[in-house]
């Protein structure tokens, strides 16, 4: 992915800069060669030459492009979990995820981590957009998720001959655990995403249901992607899944939805992120009803969007980690919609906006090991940056609507907002 050349300077504006530090009003923020060089109040901004490229934020905000943390670019707004593995071709399949990486730049979000992708597609779509062929956040890859047998993500019963290839990696036993990673590390994925726990999705396996995985498969897996440099997550709601998956050496857990005294120590010990995807709850509960989902499955939804709000509250209170982001790519939490989850958590969890944002910002970075590159507005880290007609910590609702985002860049360029 090309940096820009030149400088462009960023001034009117509120800087947030994803530390969680207080704002600071009438700012500048001047980036060189794709790189930041100051970023701070206007008053103490170097001069710049008069030939450089110049943005009005308006009296708007100038902050980090978003990370979304939990990113499915190969689900197509389904309105059901069986459709992922029997509805289009890996053709079609592959030309949506193009279009929603495109989707998901232009709502703000400059990086992305996959939280698993059909066929593998998310290795190939990184290629794609880091040569610049096609826009999208930065990716960092996870490809084919791994379940137990008869886990959450394996729904075909065997009469139909049908297997789950193109979706997921089915493992029984610790040996079939890591010959699964074995095949995602030569296929070159970063992430190896799992499935400890269920879903209030299936009712087979749902949130309280611990043994998609056995804790055995789940060691075996994490010995052997430690192994091979690469990091482990896991779809982890029940609260005894949970604990296995930390104990196990997990990098990450996704949703942490009942989390319990034990499993928080565990996780502030080792100083282990949660994505809590919580969103998506609460649109399957209000729109539930619209897809026909079984009553069952919507309360199922409804303890789990009223536990994973009060799990989320307790991590962060406790000092713990949160990335903001997930399972977009339902009928009734479409693509595009990637922000509403960040309202979710100032309007129902609680959380300020500057809370929000620096999960969103920061923490995302870190969770996909670039913290270091971008996810703050700090010199020498990346110019991935969002410029918005708007105040985002008085309304942070103002990131749902992308008319309102006066440039979204990557290294400097502008790729997507009123500019582009």
């Amino acid at each position: 992915m090309k940096l820009a050349s030149g400088t462009t300077a960023i001034t009117n504006g509120t800087l947030v800069d994803g530390n969680g530090g207080p704002p600071v009003r009438d700012a500048a923020l001047v980036i060189r060669d794709g790189r930041i060089s100051f970023a701070g109040p206007m008053r103490e901004a170097p001069p710049v030459e008069p030939e450089a490229t110049r943005i009005d934020a308006r009296g708007g905000t100038i902050m980090p492009g978003l990370v979304e943390a939990h990113f499915h670019p190969t689900y197509f707004n389904v309105a059901a979990l069986e459709d992922l593995d029997i509805k289009y071709p890996v053709e079609y399949v592959t030309l949506l995820a193009a279009a929603n990486a495109k989707l998901a730049l232009e709502c703000g979000y400059t990086a992305a981590r996959s939280g698993g992708s059909l066929f593998n597609i998310d290795v190939w779509l990184k290629k794609a957009i880091e040569g610049d062929l096609c826009p999208g956040p930065r990716l960092a890859a996870s490809g084919r998720e791994i379940c137990g047998v008869g886990g959450l993500m394996d729904w075909n019963p065997d009469f139909r001959k049908i297997g789950m290839d193109g979706l997921v990696l089915l493992v029984n036993g610790p040996d079939e655990a890591r010959s699964a990673v074995r095949k995602l590390v030569k296929d070159g994925v970063e992430w190896v995403k799992t499935y400890p726990t269920g879903d209030a999705a299936a009712p087979d396996t749902n949130d309280h249901h611990t043994l998609c995985m056995t804790f055995e498969e789940m060691h075996a897996v994490v010995s052997t992607a430690h192994n091979h440099k690469l990091k482990v997550t896991g779809h982890c709601r029940a609260t005894e899944g949970i604990k296995n998956a930390l104990r196990a050496g997990y990098d990450a857990i996704e949703h942490g939805t009942f989390i319990d005294d034990e499993g928080l120590e565990l996780l502030l010990k080792r100083d282990v992120p949660c994505v809590p995807a919580l969103y998506f709850e609460l649109a399957s509960v209000e729109r539930g009803p619209e897809f026909r989902l079984p009553p069952r499955v919507i309360d199922g939804h409804k303890e789990t969007l009223e536990g994973g709000a009060e799990s989320a509250r307790k991590i962060l209170k406790a000092g713990g980690r949160l990335g903001m982001g997930g399972d977009f790519g339902f009928g009734w939490n479409p693509h595009g919609d990637y922000a509403r989850e960040l309202s979710f958590f100032v309007k129902y969890v609680g959380f300020s906006p500057l809370e929000v944002i620096t999960c969103a910002t920061r923490t995302g970075a870190q969770i996909m090991g670039r913290g270091a590159e971008f996810g703050t507005l700090e010199p020498g880290k990346l110019g991935d940056v969002l410029v918005v007609d708007g105040d985002v910590l008085a309304d942070i609702s103002v990131l749902e609507d992308r008319t309102r985002f006066i440039a979204v860049m990557q290294g400097g360029v502008v790729k997507a907002g009123q500019l582009k």
